[in-house]
This record gives structure tokens, C-alpha cells and sequence, in this order.
């Protein structure tokens, strides 16, 4: 991982809980879709962030969910918006777009997990690439769902790729499932064998999903997310 100086172009909220984040490098590095960076707070304190852009795209952009005041994530938010600069390292992770393979994509997001998967679908755009791809997002209530809108887009504009949302607490007008993400997987899918499956969420969302996915023949080989690297 390379050390970059960033000038911090935008810190603004998507919702109560979730900040979006605008870095332009001025030195330019070269990332996978689905890579991550850490933001240098202390000379032994970096902090990981998936990237939400595709490496094509103008600006660095991260999704920062930062609920709750003095949180490790709060703290990197509020250095953020007080600061004109600042340092990242990147890139990092093992878990990035394979886009050689023609195999059918299953992206999983839970929460703010959808930055990563972001950042594999404008690449998959950028390419031009029609590989059949399904994207679900999870999140406990629609206004978590943060950026609905461009998800939702993609499914409108991209006949490959089909966006199935799901929430746990919906409103009477809601236009997606209504259940857990991992309930809902399982009950669509008869076998996840033949997939290559990119998943990111919090760790033990991610845990639960290997062993499920297990039950239902994934192919481990075939299934990518930074969070294994942490978790047994």
C-alpha cells in the first residue's frame, strides 16, 4: 500500500447515520473495483474504508456509517470535515472484481457494505460488461437504505443486472422484500453452486452467510469478501 495526500473535496450526510465522503488524490494510484484504503489518522491508528468508486471515476468516494458521536467512524468523520487534506494508504484486499470471469454475479451488501459493492458494479459499467449479475441490499429500515435511488437506476438502465432490495421493518408502499438479507438469499436460491459471489457487511453478517452458503454449494474459491480475512 502506497501512502497518497488527499485534498478532501466533500463530507456530506446521506441520512442520519451514513456520510458520503469526496477524496481527489494528487498522486493517482492504481485500485481493483472492490479494493479498500485506510485513512491515516495516527502513525499506528489507519482506519479501512471499501472504495465506492470505480477506478475510472474523478474522486475517491467512501461511505462512512457514523451513527453515533465519539465512534471510531464518527472520529474519522470528524477529522474529515475539519481538516482540507488527508492522508490515505492504499490500496488493500484480496476481494476485488474478477472481470475476466464470465460465471454469474451474486453481489451481497448489508448496510453500509454497499460501497464495496458499488464500486464493482460502475466498473462492471465502465467495462461494458453484461455478465447476468443479482445485487441484494440489506438493511433494517428503508431510510438505511441510503442510496436506493442509484441502485434502482442500474436496475432500470442495465437489463444484466437486477437489484432485489430487502429491509427488515417496511412501510406500506415499500417496492422490495420484506425479511432478513441471509432468509431472503436462502429462499430464492436453490444452489449457489456455478456463482461468483462478492459479499461485505458487517463480520458476523458475512460469517453467517458462509455457513449458509455452505448448506446451499458454494464454491469457496468463488466466493469474495476482505471480512474472511478476519474471521475463522
Amino acid at each position: 500500500m502506497k501512502t497518497i495526500r488527499c485534498k478532501i473535496e466533500k463530507v456530506s450526510p446521506f441520512n442520519d447515520a451514513v456520510y458520503q465522503v469526496l477524496l481527489k488524490p494528487e498522486t493517482a494510484f492504481d485500485f481493483q473495483a472492490g479494493q479498500y484504503l485506510c485513512v491515516v489518522m495516527g502513525e499506528t491508528d489507519k482506519r479501512p474504508f471499501s472504495i465506492a468508486s470505480a477506478p475510472n471515476a474523478e474522486f475517491i468516494e467512501l461511505h462512512i456509517g457514523a451513527a453515533v458521536s465519539e465512534s471510531y467512524p464518527m472520529q474519522v468523520v470528524e477529522r474529515l470535515k475539519t481538516s482540507s487534506h488527508i492522508d490515505i494508504e492504499a490500496p488493500g484486499g484480496e476481494a476485488h472484481l474478477r472481470h475476466e470471469s464470465h460465471r454469474p454475479r451474486l453481489l451481497i451488501a448489508g448496510g453500509t457494505g454497499f460501497s464495496y459493492i458499488k464500486s464493482i458494479v460502475e466498473q462492471q459499467i465502465a467495462l461494458g460488461q453484461q455478465v447476468e449479475t443479482t445485487l441484494y441490499w440489506g438493511c433494517r429500515t428503508q431510510d438505511a437504505m441510503y442510496f436506493e435511488t442509484i441502485a434502482r437506476r442500474w436496475h432500470d438502465a442495465h437489463p444484466w443486472l437486477h437489484f432485489i432490495p430487502v429491509i427488515e421493518e417496511a412501510p406500506a408502499n415499500w417496492q422490495g422484500k420484506t425479511a432478513n438479507l441471509l432468509a431472503q438469499i436462502k429462499l430464492d436460491f436453490v444452489s449457489l453452486n456455478g456463482y461468483d459471489i462478492y459479499i461485505a457487511g458487517r463480520f458476523d453478517m458475512v460469517g453467517a452467510a458462509r455457513e449458509i452458503f455452505r448448506e446451499m454449494g458454494v464454491e469457496e474459491a468463488h466466493l469474495y469478501g476482505d471480512a474472511f480475512a478476519f474471521i475463522k
